[in-house]
């Protein structure tokens, strides 16, 4: 029996529309099934005692999780189509791109938080290593001793001097906290070590990191810092285009020196880098370990003209070490065509806006402007504006490219045609 009012057709349009919405609902509900995340190859293991939790990281932002390219907005597993599965690793996430195309290779999780440990050490090369003078000799301080009870350090002596080269070679080779504080200190000048962390997490910006933020110059635990496995493929590719970096990081061993006024010898250190030893075509990387971060790694490689970078987070040192878990992920990369690629690494200040080069769906913005500060000065000097407004003016202009970069990336989320993303693969 029909409720009052209620006609035969119309009872009959109602039940349409109601088998309409649950198709509607059941087709959406399949949709996002297989839209799910891919786990990650990971081997049967079990946690070691005593692992601390993870840190809680910051809220999720869509716009961060699609920095080149939407198929990289997953925690989950994302390679290119008709690809071998990738190895069975510990990491929580990683990612493998190559070097000089900037093409992202594969990844699980690329980004989704992670704790960086000394892999954070590359941030600050890519900060200050230019800034210094190799051959400059500098004397160390009490402050440039202060790291945590038994961390890595070199063994630099207070009222030592040493020229800036070795502590370089003693951040790389034997990631060294010691000689972390004091190139960030000799690095932020007046500023001191605060100056080079705030200019570290600008550079992470600067090349488009955004989800890296420092605490700390040598990777030591800080509350709120984090990076992801896409953000160190970004450091990772500045480092190597410094022939310093590279020289440094390839360096098997080297003696520090002497210090005669405080009646101490000098000694020899090792690169703990095992990559460099047992990697054909090795070019040298980072290693990393806190008990809250775990292991993490970087490291490239090239062969045949082909210069490869492999980024590891959150991994355990059984059954391969974190060196050996990126040369699986190395030889995998090497493995696939050159034209393979599921994501773009960004360029540095927002020129590669859209994310993607291959996705000419969308046409990035114009231009911001080359010398936007001088020519915000030169318009408020012509019109009589205050010095303040100048300067509100040039901080507008040059965070102009960020939010080109946020707003752009909005739109291709709304834009993305069916059909482009690269396949991922099952278990």
């Amino acid at each position: 029996m029909l409720p009052a009012g209620i006609t035969p057709a119309q009872a009959a349009t109602a039940k349409a529309a109601t088998a309409k919405a649950a198709a509607a609902k059941a087709s959406t509900t399949k949709a996002a099934a297989a839209k799910a995340d891919i786990p990650c190859p990971r081997p049967k293991v079990k946690p070691p005692k005593g692992r601390p939790p993870r840190p809680v990281p910051p809220p999720d932002d869509p716009v961060l999780r699609a920095v080149g390219g939407d198929a990289l907005d997953t925690d989950g597993l994302i390679v290119p189509p008709g690809s071998k599965k990738p190895p069975a690793l510990t990491a929580t996430s990683w990612l493998v791109a190559d070097l000089d195309t900037g093409e992202v290779l594969g990844s699980c999780g690329p980004h989704v938080y992670g704790t960086p440990a000394s892999v954070q050490k590359l941030l600050l090369v890519a900060t200050v290593m230019d800034k210094l003078d190799p051959k400059q000799t500098m004397t160390v301080t009490e402050g440039d001793l202060d790291i945590e009870v038994n961390s890595s350090a070199v063994g630099l002596l207070k009222g030592g001097k040493y020229d800036i080269r070795t502590l370089w070679l003693g951040l790389l080779l034997q990631s060294g906290n010691d000689a972390a504080n004091a190139l960030a200190r000799l690095g932020g000048g007046k500023g001191g070590q605060p100056a080079t962390v705030a200019a570290m997490n600008a550079e992470a910006k600067r090349l488009g990191a955004y989800q890296t933020h420092a605490e700390t110059p040598s990777g030591l635990d800080g509350p709120g810092q984090f990076t992801s496995a896409y953000d160190l493929a970004l450091i990772a590719r500045q480092c190597f285009e410094k022939p310093d970096f590279r020289k440094y990081a390839l360096t098997e061993r080297t003696q520090i020196p002497a210090q005669k006024k405080l009646k101490k010898g000098g000694f020899q250190i090792q690169n703990e880098n095992k990559l460099i030893y047992n990697y054909k075509g090795a070019l040298g990387g980072k290693t990393g370990f806190t008990t809250l971060a775990r292991h993490s790694y970087v490291g490239g490689a090239e062969r045949n003209g082909r210069r490869l970078v492999a980024t590891v987070l959150g991994a355990e040192a059984a059954p391969l070490r974190g060196w050996q878990q990126g040369a699986a992920l190395l030889d995998w990369g090497f493995s696939l065509p050159k034209d393979a690629s599921v994501g773009k690494l960004v360029e540095p200040d927002g020129a590669d806006v859209k994310g993607t080069a291959a996705d000419a769906s969308v046409a990035p913005p114009a231009p911001a402007p080359s010398a936007p500060a001088p020519a915000a000065a030169r318009a408020a000097g012509g019109r009589g504006l205050s010095l303040g407004l100048a300067a509100a003016l040039a901080v507008i202009l040059a965070a102009t490219p960020l939010l080109l970069l946020l707003t752009q990336r909005r739109r291709r989320r709304l834009r993305r045609r069916p059909g482009r993303d690269p396949v991922v693969l099952p278990r």
